[in-house]
């Protein structure tokens, strides 16, 4: 979010989270506030997808419209997700190539505490809200450690998305090399995710995560979604005991945004999104 698209009435703090017994692993947050908030307030911690980060495109501005609304909003950028010292590049390969969704939901668990634990706020409301991978990530950590209700957008239902021939040619080479269009960068993988793939199955089975919430859940999918097929947004919410789809026409996997993010009032699909996901939020945890 480009910094005149930033409110003043929101306060900001950045803190990373680093793991003594793995020296370089760092987990970033940033902490949105209201000014005048005094607490104890309602946290909604905000997961991004593959190739994402705290910072990419609409993230900033959900997480002030969150804090606007009276909640505290912490945003993570997991330990693989690329971020080195800057926060707004791809930057760590090795820690990319590292990555791997136990990781990721070890670093959400840890960015959860850390959430729950701070003054302000009111451990027993929390959202989790995640998009893309972050979603698929998110409703594992909910059935594992339920919160007080979830959000996802553009979520993945499945964490095995590679063909046979990919994965035994990402075996043979012992890594992936994945194309960042909007960098020209090629971001490569290791075997760390495959290996997760294959020998925890039964953790990373989303569709079977959605089946152990017993939280109210809002999956948000766009119809023009061309990486991930808008029918996922419906076997989601259907698995979900108090599940609800809501599917967005025209909007894309961003919801219509880009990066850096410019003038996000006008854009009709992601405010939608965001007024659908901010009325979910007061009626199931900020008015609760």
């Amino acid at each position: 979010m480009t910094e005149s698209l930033s409110n003043p009435r929101v306060h900001t703090e950045r803190v990373v989270l680093r793991d003594d017994d793995e020296p370089g692993r760092r987990i970033g947050l940033r902490i949105d506030r209201w000014a005048e908030d005094d607490g104890p307030c309602p946290v909604v911690l905000l997961v991004h997808g593959f190739k994402g980060f705290m910072d990419w495109g609409f993230f900033p501005y959900v997480s002030h419209r969150f804090a606007a609304a009276g909640f505290v909003a912490v945003s993570v950028n997991t330990s693989g997700c690329g971020i080195g010292d800057d926060p707004f590049t791809l930057d760590d390969d090795e820690a990319f190539r590292r990555d791997s969704y136990t990781r990721e939901l070890q670093d959400i668990a840890r960015a959860r505490a850390f959430a729950r634990a701070l003054d302000d706020v009111d451990a027993d409301r929390e959202i989790l809200f995640g998009h893309s991978r972050g979603g698929g990530m998110a409703l594992i950590s909910a059935s594992e450690a339920p919160p007080s209700a979830v959000v996802t957008w553009s979520a993945i239902d499945d964490v095995d998305r590679f063909g046979e021939d990919v994965k035994q040619r990402w075996r043979d080479d012992g890594e992936l090399c994945v194309p960042n269009a909007r960098t020209g960068q090629v971001h490569r993988m290791g075997l760390a995710t495959l290996d997760d793939i294959e020998t925890n199955r039964d953790r990373l089975d989303i569709l079977a995560a959605a089946s152990r919430l017993d939280v109210p859940l809002l999956a948000l999918h766009g119809t023009a979604d061309a990486t991930v097929e808008p029918e996922a947004v419906h076997r989601i919410a259907e698995r979900a005991r108090a599940g609800e789809a809501f599917l967005i026409d025209g909007a894309d996997h961003a919801m219509g945004a880009g990066h850096p993010l410019h003038s996000p009032e006008d854009i009709r699909t992601l405010q939608v999104a965001i007024d659908a996901t901010l009325a979910f939020a007061v009626r199931h945890v900020l008015q609760s």
